[in-house]
């Protein structure tokens, strides 16, 4: 009587820890048409409490920005994730940056990436808030944020469902 529910293919979903404590937003909570109008990718944005940036889920680091600005890595199911630490830190030229992974590094869950003095960052007339895009958008039925909560590193903050 219900055969045609045999023939239903089950939504595969996946979820991103975060890579910061803090608190996440939304992406149109961001001072940046790039980020806010989902340019580069949807995701959500966090306002760190700790200069840490964790790997938000297993895989492998795609590009280490020379300034150490911003991040990039493919997950194991081939989301491709942008981590952009802070608004315009690009100009800061590394200064208040550290990397602890190179491109081609495997990563897991948890895993240090980088060191960022936030101090610095809002001195230097900086915004901190950190965006995390997945760039491959497109490629998935969904990507769902967990807003307005606060969280610790590695926990539950986007939802990303498959085709």
């Amino acid at each position: 009587m219900l055969d045609f529910l045999k023939n239903r293919k089950q939504k595969i979903s996946h979820v991103l820890g975060a890579p910061v404590k803090g608190k996440t937003v939304s992406l149109k909570k961001v001072n940046d048409p790039t980020f806010r109008e989902e340019i580069l990718g949807k995701g959500l944005a966090m306002i760190p409490y700790e200069g840490k940036i964790y790997a938000p889920a297993d895989g492998q680091i795609g590009i280490v920005f020379d300034t150490l600005h911003a991040i990039s890595m493919t997950t194991e199911y081939g989301a491709e994730v942008l981590i952009h630490v802070g608004l315009d830190t690009v100009q800061m030229k590394g200064e208040g940056f550290e990397g602890h992974v190179k491109a081609g590094d495997t990563v897991k869950k948890g895993e240090l990436l980088l060191t960022v003095d936030l101090e610095k960052i809002k001195a230097a007339g900086y915004d901190i808030i950190t965006p995390m895009l997945i760039c491959n958008t497109t490629g998935y039925e969904s990507v769902k944020g967990r807003t307005d909560i606060e969280v610790n590193p590695g926990e539950d903050v986007l939802i990303i469902e498959e085709k």
